[in-house]
């Protein structure tokens, strides 16, 4: 079935924001996504609908939607601290993911992924502007639910097979 998207107006794009980030805090990310996407549809390149699309498709992880569909928002994200944080940030929700699946493999998974977001956290805390430490904060976080869970490990490279953002 087929709808034609009914746009909206841009003075609308502020509360529309605020609604999208409301849904997220009520884990409703299905809705801010949606709403995400009825902004962008108007102001393709708003920075601050495209961070919360790829926030509330992060959000969405555990309800198998794809690390590809959070990616695939990266590139369109101004500036290289942000790209590297946000890879970082989408790594790591992964890593969580996994975590709380458990599911074959996901302890080496999940190791994998919060590795990986550890290391586009140091990426973005070299090119992170004077004061802003959220780079190194949620490397400390990674580092600390792989310093707490010993049973976060990789396993044998004979036996890992490594996710993707598939």
């Amino acid at each position: 079935m087929h709808f034609d998207l009914k746009p909206i107006s841009n003075d609308a794009v502020a509360k529309a924001l605020e609604k999208a980030e409301r849904y997220r805090l009520l884990n409703e990310p299905s809705f801010a996504e949606s709403i995400c996407l009825d902004i962008l549809a108007i102001l393709p390149s708003h920075q601050q609908a495209l961070i919360s699309l790829l926030l509330a498709r992060t959000d969405q992880f555990d309800h198998g939607l794809t690390m590809r569909s959070a990616e695939e928002v990266l590139p369109l994200i101004e500036g290289e601290y942000e790209r590297a944080y946000y890879a970082g940030l989408i790594w790591e929700r992964q890593g969580h993911a996994h975590l709380r699946h458990h599911e074959l493999c996901s302890h080496a998974n999940t190791y994998h992924a919060l590795r990986e977001a550890m290391k586009q956290y140091e990426r973005a805390e070299a090119l992170r502007p004077h004061g802003n430490d959220d780079a190194i904060l949620r490397w400390n976080a990674c580092a600390r639910v792989l310093m707490h869970n010993p049973e976060i490990r990789p396993l044998p490279d004979a036996e890992f097979q490594p996710i993707t953002g598939e």
